[in-house]
């Protein structure tokens, strides 16, 4: 196999492959090295989303949402379940299944895209402007030589101090996804993504969750009144909620007890069978070899890079969660397109003020460009307008009437500003508010676009005539 290359990719997860991908089909010679492998040794390309992240996550999400649908709402659609029970085992090897199949997905777009696979760590072991050497140290060692090199390493969980993860009671979000048990008592420290998508999945099999946020606010990064009816229903469907506290001490045996302080200042403890951690995610450069080469990481460890991820070493890119910006893997995805677009002599496009932001509970919140809150603190003049899902025919059909969209757009001159939706379906429906805040749409471009009925979609439509105080159907 070749080993001098147009382009090396270190790291296969959405920045990387992608990145690949795109490389090759401008005609680039390339290769991608990526490390994680399954249980038996297989490459497992994919990186955190694909193997311990947004894949197998969505998984136990559906199987668990469908494990609560048939407990306690097909009656109302005149559905009897009887002897109904859980089969945990098997959840979890559909999940596994689901990650397989994108794995070997990955691995099958390599070979059709004529992408060199090496199975390993890779690091720089030096080189210069247009012939960086490129070492794999695995299943299949080499030393490569390349004429760019495009990091996508990803990112770790952040461990809590003095709270080392084992996976076995304090959990990262690896080892979320693979409780064999349905624990009687679950902590979650961090009211994040990760910890209310893993504390919905284990609530709704049965266990007793308990939240613990640092932050005063629930979901401080989202509007305000998203986050107040969000916060509502998550509590209503049992999940108990504690913001503003201060963690303490964690001590595990053969259990887990969380020390620590109330919004208050109230001394209190947490007795959980085990404990999720989800406070953020740290960027990932171990093995790099950073410093040999000089490449500069910024004070918080990412790597630096320019608008267009450029490093400060000559033909040297970043991606993805390694690098500034939010920590999704559609934005990876786009950046390392973008990056191969540049490589090739093309022009690269990422806008992060139309990256869209879905947190994949029941019900689903998915947003879009700035919060109310954001407008008023910026001095923004706007309009808001909104529309209750309890107002949509389709959702009243699906049972579902959760929740609300809500649009806000400049008060002169009628641009979407921002578009915020809690409720079914949020993730998809939030796409539509991506293409025309992407085109530069009002708010009145998406009232006078006819949408099929009965629909979701229509929600998005009355919202935005809302805007301008002209909904028909509420």
């Amino acid at each position: 196999m070749a080993k001098n290359f147009d382009v090396v990719v270190i790291g296969a997860g959405p920045g990387g492959y992608i990145a690949a991908i795109r490389a090759a089909q401008l005609g680039l010679q390339t290769a991608c090295i990526d490390e994680w492998q399954t249980a038996d040794g297989k490459p497992a390309p994919g990186g955190t989303c694909t193997n311990v992240g947004c894949i197998p996550s969505k998984a136990l999400l559906q199987s668990s949402e469908n494990y609560e649908h048939a407990g306690h709402t097909f009656a109302e659609h005149g559905i009897q379940v009887k002897g109904l029970s859980l089969d945990l085992a098997q959840m979890l090897r559909r999940k596994d299944k689901v990650v397989r199949q994108n794995n070997e997905g990955i691995l099958y777009l390599f070979k059709k895209n004529k992408i060199a696979f090496f199975h390993g760590r890779g690091s720089f072991a030096g080189g210069k402007a247009g012939a960086w050497d490129v070492k794999v140290e695995g299943k299949t060692p080499g030393t490569l030589t390349a004429r760019h090199v495009v990091i996508a390493t990803g990112s770790n969980p952040r461990a809590l101090p003095g709270a080392a993860f084992d996976n076995k009671l304090v959990l990262d979000n690896a080892g979320a996804l693979e409780i064999t048990e349905v624990p009687k008592k679950l902590g979650v420290i961090g009211a994040g993504v990760i910890g209310l998508e893993m504390g919905s999945v284990w609530r709704r099999l049965g266990a007793e969750v308990t939240v613990l946020e640092a932050l005063p606010a629930f979901l401080g990064a989202v509007d305000e009144q998203v986050a107040k009816e969000a916060q509502k229903i998550f509590v209503r469907q049992g999940l108990a909620i504690h913001t503003g506290v201060k963690v303490g001490k964690v001590s595990a045996g053969k259990d887990v007890t969380v020390e620590y302080a109330d919004s208050a200042g109230k001394a209190q403890k947490l007795n959980v069978d085990r404990l999720i951690v989800s406070i953020g995610r740290v960027p990932n450069t171990d093995g790099l070899n950073a410093a040999g080469v000089d490449l500069k990481l910024d004070e918080r460890g990412f790597v630096d890079v320019d608008a267009n991820c450029r490093t400060n070493l000559p033909n040297v890119w970043a991606v993805g969660d390694v690098v500034r910006g939010p920590m999704l893997a559609h934005k990876a995805e786009e950046e390392g397109v973008a990056v191969a677009q540049r490589i090739a002599g093309q022009h690269g496009h990422v806008d992060f003020n139309t990256v869209p932001w879905v947190i994949y509970t029941s019900p689903e919140i998915a947003w879009v460009g700035k919060t109310e809150q954001q407008l008023k603190a910026q001095g923004v003049q706007y309009r808001a307008g909104s529309f209750p899902f309890m107002a949509n025919g389709r959702a009243r059909a699906l049972g579902d009437t959760t929740g609300f969209v809500k649009f806000l757009a400049d008060a002169g001159t009628d641009r979407i500003l921002g578009v915020h939706i809690i409720g079914p379906m949020a993730s998809e429906l939030i796409a539509e508010a991506v293409v025309a805040m992407e085109f530069g749409a009002a708010a009145e471009d998406i009232a006078l676009i006819c949408h099929a009925h009965p629909s979701l979609s229509e929600a998005m439509k009355e919202a935005a005539l809302a805007v301008d105080n002209r909904t028909l159907n509420l």
